[in-house]
């Protein structure tokens, strides 16, 4: 019996597919690659929680608190709506922009001013934890727990807690990520390789928890 040979079409396309893959991502560099595979996760998680969030405003049978006079900020005897989270936003907003810049000054190879804008930007960062955890204290204060909440629905405080805390876990982590990273180019540990895409890699995380507070804005305060 004569033996047939192999067929060896789908052998040579698997490996002139992956030939094809490693030549498209061959100028990705390790660190930003992950840094996306992490950020895509995060993703995953945010918009578990927000999905969760809207799926249980949508079905309870409790009024929910009303976000205006939940938020409201008390200036001068009166109550000024959503001014508070509207800083907030503006401040997180505006790092995006600072963070942007620093990138470019590092790809211009200005590390004195990119080192400056992400100092800037890890302050703005600090400003919203801040101004965030004054909100937490005026909700507390006012008797809203993760358990309970005189305003309304009781799932509003376990949800707002839970997602608003997340986020700024994520904020306070991008502030320390920034700042060390600020540092290490203020030091010149990058100018040896030359490998200033760190703080690229840096502003995606940024930009990102930015993104995602767009969203959550949207959904808690607006809706």
């Amino acid at each position: 019996m004569s033996s047939v040979p192999a067929p060896q079409g789908g052998l040579n396309e698997f490996v002139s597919d992956w030939s094809s893959d490693r030549e498209a991502f061959k100028n990705v560099p390790w660190g930003k690659a992950m840094m996306w595979i992490f950020l895509l996760s995060d993703t995953f998680i945010f918009g578990s929680f927000l999905t969760g969030y809207m799926t249980v405003r949508s079905s309870t049978t409790v009024p929910w608190p009303n976000p205006s006079q939940v938020f409201a900020l008390h200036v001068g005897g009166a109550d000024i709506p959503l001014l508070l989270i509207a800083i907030m936003t503006f401040v997180l907003i505006s790092s995006s922009g600072t963070m942007a810049m620093a990138v470019n000054c590092a790809y211009s190879r200005d590390r004195r001013n990119a080192a400056r804008l992400m100092f800037v930007t890890a302050a703005f960062g600090a400003m919203f934890v801040g101004m965030q955890a004054f909100e937490w204290s005026k909700l507390i204060a006012e008797g809203v727990r993760p358990w309970g909440n005189p305003m309304g629905a009781a799932q509003f405080g376990s949800i707002f807690f839970l997602i608003t805390g997340f986020h700024g876990l994520h904020v306070t982590a991008g502030v320390i990520y920034l700042s060390v990273v600020a540092v290490r180019l203020l030091r010149g540990r990058y100018d040896k390789r030359g490998n200033y895409q760190i703080v690229e890699i840096a502003g995606l995380y940024w930009h990102f928890v930015d993104l995602v507070w767009v969203f959550i804005f949207a959904l808690f305060y607006l809706w």
